[in-house]
């Protein structure tokens, strides 16, 4: 899997870090094979998805896939969601990138409220073009609120609404707008009620601009 074009972060007490939903390898020496052998995995497993879908994704199916045996790939990925978030990883490096150093709106350089418009649109967009896979992805309970891509998402959009809105908590109101952009609620209001993905767009102007006027 290629590694994105590195981005210039931002700076501050309250500028997120660019972070990787899967840590590196911790033997130097052996990275090249490392990297290598990871991204023969994750090749395997994309055309295993690609294939027959993600609910039928095992680290058995893509242990034969790859030719492996299966201890490598649970040493490799630690389990089926660990596998899972791989699979996101370069997407989401890339939508990271997006937000921390990319062009505005999204990207540093507009007003905090038209920064927080953009990201909740964006959000939406890259969630909705991989739902099955970061619903099958989503770790469990215990893990979900504090898993390094919602924590990069979560501090950026705080430091957006300690601008916007410097009188609010910050912190819950953050994770109450995290909440509207969760995949398993998209997946619902998409699939389930049939709303349009502008619809969604458009709910989440409104949420922001009505948490704006009323802090």
């Amino acid at each position: 899997m290629p590694t994105p074009s590195p981005f210039p972060l931002p700076s501050g007490p309250d500028a997120p870090v660019l972070m990787e939903l899967t840590g590196p390898d911790d033997a130097p020496a052996l990275r090249a094979d490392a990297v290598r052998n990871r991204a023969r995995l994750l090749e395997a497993a994309s055309r295993f998805v690609a294939e027959h879908g993600v609910d039928c994704l095992t680290m058995e199916a893509v242990a034969k896939s790859a030719g492996v045996g299966k201890g490598t790939v649970f040493r490799r990925f630690g389990d089926r969601t660990g596998l899972l978030m791989a699979l996101l990883d370069h997407s989401e490096q890339e939508f990271q990138a997006g937000f921390l150093s990319g062009p505005p709106p999204l990207g540093p350089g507009a007003p905090a409220l038209d920064r927080l418009h953009a990201f909740g649109r964006a959000t939406l967009r890259e969630a909705a073009s991989r739902l099955e896979l970061y619903l099958a992805a989503q770790p469990d309970g215990a893990r979900r609120y504090s898993n390094p891509p919602y924590q990069v998402r979560l501090t950026h959009l705080t430091m957006l609404v300690r601008q916007v809105a410097p009188d609010g908590d910050a912190e819950l109101l953050s994770q109450a707008l995290m909440a509207s952009l969760d995949p398993a609620l998209i997946h619902h209001c998409l699939r389930r009620r049939a709303m349009p993905l502008e619809r969604l767009e458009a709910g989440w102007s409104d949420l922001v601009d009505r948490c704006a006027r009323a802090v």
